[in-house]
């Protein structure tokens, strides 16, 4: 069998009296789509921060292709894009694409820098600015453009649509269908069920720490009865 590109079985963090994830399984195969879903405070930031190590498990683990997540080498294949994207403000955006990938010893090659920023629609003068002088929606395509420049088996997008324009949300759904095309598996959360729907081939709500549903869009909504994604979530979490 395939190993699975990430397993979570029977994860838990506490913070402090509160529990903020209670008992998660959740499975994703490699090569898929999938998106999590979930109100604010649901704990998809706090699943995501105990897959890349950021914080301790306080209960069961995390498996990356097979690796406990714990340990350096598993996180090698991961491409990771927070929610509150802020890159050091002193760096031009040639300055910052070029170091992240530096960090991960992988080339600046201009041409394909050129093309991944006409792709997400973000003008080339940019790169040469100072990115405290960018638009919430220019710092948004810059990280998406440093991550997915690089290339990864596996992508983790937080939120990915956060600040972006209609015609830049557009471009990199494109993106997002050419790398699950090639291959790659796609890990995002979102907030616009819209976009989880037209996406995802499985997907998870995670509601006050435990998961509710998981499986296909279509699946979620037959099980509540329901016409939209969205009147399904809200069935869901009632």
């Amino acid at each position: 069998m395939t190993v699975p590109a990430l397993r979570f079985q029977q994860v838990v963090k506490r913070y402090g009296a509160a529990s903020v994830l209670r008992g998660v399984d959740l499975e994703l195969r490699a090569g898929e789509c999938f998106g999590l879903v979930g109100v604010n405070g649901a704990g998809k930031t706090s699943l995501i921060k105990c897959l890349l190590d950021f914080c301790a498990l306080d209960g069961g683990s995390i498996d990356i292709f097979g690796q406990p997540h714990h340990q350096p080498a598993s996180r090698q294949p991961l491409g990771f894009l927070p929610e509150r994207f802020t890159p050091p403000y002193y760096l031009t955006g040639a300055d910052f694409i070029r170091y992240l990938l530096t960090l991960q010893g992988l080339p600046y090659q201009p041409e394909a820098v050129a093309a991944m920023l006409a792709a997400l629609d973000l003008d080339a003068d940019a790169l040469k600015r100072a990115v405290r002088s960018y638009s919430k929606g220019m710092t948004q395509k810059l990280g998406l453009a440093a991550c997915l420049l690089a290339r990864k088996p596996l992508y983790v997008l937080d939120e990915p649509m956060s600040g972006l324009d209609p015609k830049a949300r557009a471009l990199l759904k494109e993106q997002l269908r050419a790398l699950h095309r090639a291959g790659s598996t796609l890990f995002l959360t979102s907030h616009a069920l819209a976009d989880v729907d037209e996406l995802c081939d499985r997907m998870a709500i995670l509601h006050d720490g435990s998961i509710r549903f998981a499986g296909t869009p279509a699946a979620c909504r037959a099980h509540y009865g329901a016409a939209t994604l969205e009147q399904a979530f809200l069935a869901c979490i009632a």
